[in-house]
């Protein structure tokens, strides 16, 4: 039988305490626009290319915050990003590594990675 499921990503949930304040923090890291639309109340889906980033206090305990990188952002050029980084006062938590990826941490302590692919 031939499997159903795609070998595609739909979206990723990403454990948040305060949705609006994570969806602020999310937008004006990418630098989109925030809406106001919450499904549930506790949902913000993020306007993404490919795979969906869903931000979700539903979920968030400390313990569900991700400790390892569950994904990474793109990025073309991984000096600027690492310079734009901590500009911006954002958690960064490693160098640049093997000139290709660095992590960070968001408000809530999910650890998340920007890598040049």
């Amino acid at each position: 039988m031939k499997s159903p499921i795609q070998n595609e990503v739909g979206a990723i949930f990403v454990p948040v305490k305060d949705i609006e304040k994570a969806r602020d923090w999310y937008c004006d890291l990418l630098d989109v626009p925030a809406e106001d639309d919450f499904p549930g109340g506790h949902l913000y889906v993020l306007p993404m290319k490919h795979a969906g980033v869903v931000l979700d206090s539903k979920i968030y305990t400390e313990e569900a915050v991700f400790g390892a990188p569950a994904f990474h952002f793109n990025t073309e050029d991984i000096e600027a990003a690492y310079t734009y980084m901590k500009e911006k006062g954002i958690d960064v938590v490693s160098d640049i590594q093997f000139g290709h990826f660095f992590n960070f941490k968001d408000p809530d302590g999910n650890l998340l990675m920007i890598c040049k692919c």
